[in-house]
């Protein structure tokens, strides 16, 4: 589990990576009004250091909340996970898209 390392932090609080079938797969809780929002499991596409490499260095995914979408981008540096998150709307509102960064530690067992 990777948990928001802001403590006031109010766009996600902690994901979940996980792999099933060698598919990697994340699961998002972001913070609401009154508890934790899951906006369920998306597929993340993983990203080598470069072409030839088999390590890997981030990942992307996509979530579509169907008024909004959000596609994530991370990265490991220094021990965290640093979080690019852009998020645009669909829904004729004139809201502007916007990008928020955020850094996520990797919680202790």
């Amino acid at each position: 589990m990777w948990v928001n390392s802001n403590p006031n932090a109010n766009g996600i609080a902690r994901m979940l990576v996980s792999e099933e079938d060698g598919r990697l797969s994340i699961q998002v809780f972001a913070i609401g009004p009154d508890d934790l929002i899951d906006w369920g499991k998306a597929d993340v596409v993983p990203f080598a250091a470069g072409p030839a490499s088999r390590v890997g260095a981030g990942f992307t995914c996509r979530y579509d909340f169907g008024f909004a979408e959000a596609i994530l981008q991370g990265m490991i540096m220094k021990g965290l996970l640093v979080l690019a998150e852009f998020h645009s709307f669909k829904d004729n509102s004139n809201r502007a898209p916007y990008f928020v960064r955020e850094y996520f530690a990797l919680a202790s067992s």
